[in-house]
């Protein structure tokens, strides 16, 4: 960077250490080459360090709404979400062959035996006891009915009417005691069935539990340095024993059951909707990364930039879950660089109080921006944040810079290093030279004719002009290399083969005439006396 050494200087400092607030605001004239030294200084800097990490979103069983975070090196974070697909794969396979079992098939057939034996012993129980009274039990169509008796055979309403008064008030008497106890069995017979049903649930979780550990244990221990990943791992082993038969319902193709557990119920496939409750967003993936991340955002709108949640149309209706969850900006450039022009954030609305909230909270939280301030009226996700390890860098003229450090009171808290581009620089040989050197350079990058001594000078010339000083050079290369590139245009449709003087007075030429039209105006109303100059005495400039 020619004549830059003190904007130099500033950038090194604001990348050289992770002090909060240590951002860097780089700040000059446009065409000075800032986003381009930027760039290539980023780069070089953060191909020698450490790759970033990968970050996944995964279910929270427990509370839907809020995803967990997963933090993992870089290239396991892909390994993690193709290794929970494999994993519910084998379950689906695994679950229904340990559940045709002819162990379980006993072992559940033993638990209904048991509670069929235990409702039977009770309604006979009851039946002796109306018998030791002289009272049947008839089963009908709304319930059970009480008849008298004479030696185990029911009477008729006639022979009824014949006993004593005495006599029926005892029937009566003990058709009522007898009646309690029958409504008392029947009012036990849910608690007996919900009992037996508990049974065969926990039966089924322990089936469901053999059938995967071999699974899970394999997982347990290749992420066993992982703690969230081996907490979510035994979450995912329990979920899966508790609803163990709707797998199965899911995995033989009967869609009622899989939609009682999936947020989608509009899902073609049950099989791909319990693969998706399982599943890994797999949020930044570092496998083909070389070093850490330097992310240039053009676009810096509020999703585009601290991520969103996307929503599905659902009969009507807007649904959302977990794989969802789109990454932003700052989870692409988290553990390294973040490089925006202030213009673009600032005309952004909301994301320039985004930034400065993520500074300083030190961690991404992703929100849905219609659910904050209630644009749509439906249910959205509050995922876990991420931590947040990134130096910004904002691109922007003075003008941007003076105005915040005014206007706003948090922005020194957060931009502490500003790297001033110079707009000019001294005219030594040493920086002549330089620029020689920089105009050679572009030639070959851009394969351009080559130019001649007396083009070059004209081109250091032509940068003093710009500059207004004789005694000094202008910084602002933009226009040095488009003199060059329309030179070259010049040399070839001359069939030069080399850039002479002629060819880079040409470009100058044509450069000012295209933007001579107010200035042959003026001239021309000053020659019709439109416009009068004083050339007589004196004044004072």
């Amino acid at each position: 960077m020619l004549g830059q050494e003190r904007a130099v200087e500033a950038i090194e400092l604001g990348t050289g250490h992770d002090l909060q607030g240590f951002n860097l605001f780089v700040l000059g004239p446009a065409g000075t080459g800032r986003h381009s030294f930027i760039r290539q200084f980023l780069q070089e800097k953060a191909s020698k360090e450490s790759v970033s990490t990968d970050w996944c979103y995964v279910n929270n069983f427990d509370e839907p709404r809020k995803p967990k975070a997963i933090e993992l090196p870089a290239g396991r974070g892909r390994r993690f979400r193709d290794d929970m697909t494999q994993l519910v794969k084998e379950a689906s396979s695994a679950l229904p062959t340990a559940f045709e079992s002819e162990d379980y098939h006993n072992r559940r057939q033993e638990i209904e035996q048991q509670a069929n034996q235990a409702q039977e012993k009770a309604f006979q129980e009851v039946k002796e006891q109306a018998e030791e009274l002289d009272l049947g039990i008839i089963q009908t169509a709304t319930g059970f009915t009480f008849v008298p008796l004479h030696d185990g055979v029911a009477i008729t309403p006639e022979e009824y009417n014949k006993l004593s008064e005495k006599e029926q008030e005892r029937l009566q008497q003990d058709t009522e005691k007898v009646g309690e106890e029958l409504r008392k069995t029947l009012q036990k017979i849910p608690q007996r069935v919900r009992k037996a049903r508990e049974k065969v649930q926990k039966l089924n979780r322990e089936v469901a539990l053999f059938a995967v550990s071999s699974l899970i244990d394999e997982l347990l221990s290749e992420y066993e340095e992982f703690p969230r990943v081996i907490s979510y791992l035994k979450a995912l082993q329990q979920d899966i024993a508790d609803h163990a038969e709707i797998i199965l319902q899911a995995s033989s193709g009967e869609e009622e059951g899989a939609n009682s557990i999936i947020a989608d119920p509009d899902e073609i496939d049950p099989q791909s909707a319990i693969l998706r409750r399982y599943s890994v967003n797999l949020l930044v993936d570092r496998n083909d990364s070389d070093g850490a991340p330097v992310i240039f955002e053009d676009h810096p709108a509020y999703p585009f930039f601290v991520g969103q949640i996307e929503h599905e149309s659902q009969y009507g209706n807007l649904v959302t879950d977990f794989t969802l969850i789109r990454p932003g900006a700052l989870h692409r450039a988290n553990g390294g660089y973040l490089v925006i022009d202030v213009r673009k954030i600032l005309i952004e609305p909301l994301a320039w109080e985004a930034l400065k909230r993520a500074l300083k909270s030190r961690e991404i939280d992703t929100k849905s921006i219609a659910q904050a301030y209630s644009l749509i009226g439906t249910v959205s996700l509050e995922p876990e944040p991420i931590p947040l390890d990134v130096k910004v860098v904002l691109i922007g003229d003075r003008e941007y810079y003076y105005l915040l450090m005014e206007y706003d009171p948090e922005f020194l808290e957060h931009f502490k290093v500003a790297a001033d581009f110079e707009d000019d620089m001294e005219r030594s040989d040493e920086n002549m030279l330089q620029l020689a050197r920089l105009v050679a350079s572009i030639v070959r990058k851009e394969e351009l004719k080559p130019l001649d001594n007396s083009a070059v000078a004209r081109v250091i010339e032509e940068s003093s002009r710009n500059a207004g000083d004789a005694q000094m050079l202008s910084t602002r290369m933009r226009r040095i290399a488009d003199i060059v590139r329309e030179a070259h245009y010049w040399a070839t449709r001359n069939d030069n083969s080399v850039i002479g003087t002629d060819e880079v007075r040409s470009a100058i030429r044509m450069q000012q005439r295209r933007m001579s039209r107010i200035r042959d105006r003026l001239l021309r109303e000053t020659l019709r006396n439109t416009i009068l100059i004083d050339s007589e005495g004196e004044m004072p400039g």
